[in-house]
């Protein structure tokens, strides 16, 4: 059909309130326009209940594992190391071809984790430095052809997810651990809730239109709030710190996380992608609920640390 054509076509797809297959149906027909907002309708509701399903079962395996023994979390977050290993190098390979050294990737994130827990910065740093080695070495199998990509790459997963989950660790096994960890995530929580409100209400105005169009700069302004209250109550309330010191903390995490947004967002446009994975039901992959996360467990361990200093 030529873009100037404004003949009739058959339709043969069920959407609800469509007209019969084989019926002609013009572009405007008001059964066609109620049928696709019933349609898009029914989808959203479905993908909505999911995605509450799935985060309200993750907060909870968070919540009991962090409560009941901090090992318990630390097992859990070499666990979402390993899957978001996994889909950031099975997203590479989809969306641009690139193979990482995924073996190596997944036995030395392992040891990120670990080493970090008894060991702090320095079984940390000890664990990347052998990563990277058995990264180059095991790539040298395949040749010169894009070594120098491939390896790069190898480094970004490596940073991105094993050494920023690490300092969520660190978070959990440092004095008053539980309270460090509730702050990190109550304040991204809070970001979420309190920038999706103010952004449906009142956003107007596109904050970074060719990254991520949803997002506006009245979306994050309700993210900053809802954030600095949340730091505000946690340090007065996990640590006895004054509460003002809270609004800082809430700050530089609410920045962070809609930094984290950004990133990822930027990383599945260039690869062509719409989600990271398909483990989450209504949320993607596991990668897509981490994109704020990663980036902040960095930032509440270096702000926490300064703030409620560690014995």
């Amino acid at each position: 059909m030529t873009p100037s054509s404004d003949a009739a076509v058959p339709v043969t797809s069920d959407l609800p309130g469509e007209a019969p297959a084989g019926v002609p149906a013009t572009p405007g027909d008001p059964k066609l326009v109620r049928g696709m907002k019933g349609y898009k309708r029914s989808r959203l509701g479905r993908n909505l209940i999911a995605a509450i399903a799935v985060g309200v079962g993750l907060g909870a395996v968070i919540l009991l594992s962090l409560l009941i023994v901090a090992e318990g979390f630390v097992l859990l977050l070499a666990a979402v190391t390993a899957i978001g290993t996994w889909e950031l190098a099975g997203a590479l390979r989809r969306g641009a071809g690139i193979e990482v050294s995924l073996p190596v990737l997944l036995v030395g994130g392992q040891a990120v984790v670990w080493l970090s827990w008894p060991f702090g910065l320095h079984g940390v740093a000890i664990a990347l430095t052998g990563t990277v080695l058995g990264c180059l070495i095991w790539r040298m199998r395949a040749g010169a052809a894009h070594f120098v990509r491939d390896i790069g790459a190898s480094l970004f997963v490596l940073v991105y997810v094993p050494l920023l989950v690490a300092f969520a660790v660190q978070l959990t096994v440092a004095p008053e651990g539980v309270g460090r960890v509730l702050t990190f995530l109550l304040c991204v929580i809070a970001s979420d809730v309190g920038g999706y409100a103010a952004g449906v209400v009142a956003g107007r105005h596109p904050m970074a239109p060719t990254i991520s169009p949803k997002k506006s700069w009245e979306g994050f302004a309700g993210s900053q709030i809802a954030g600095m209250i949340a730091g505000s109550l946690c340090v007065a309330l996990f640590f006895g710190v004054p509460w003002y010191w809270g609004t800082l903390v809430g700050a530089l995490l609410v920045a962070t996380a809609t930094l984290g947004d950004l990133v990822e967002s930027l990383v599945k446009r260039d690869l062509g992608i719409k989600d990271m994975g398909t483990l989450l039901p209504g949320h993607g992959g596991l990668m897509d609920r981490l994109d704020s996360l990663l980036p902040t467990a960095f930032v509440a361990w270096a702000v926490l640390g300064l703030v409620v200093p560690v014995a």
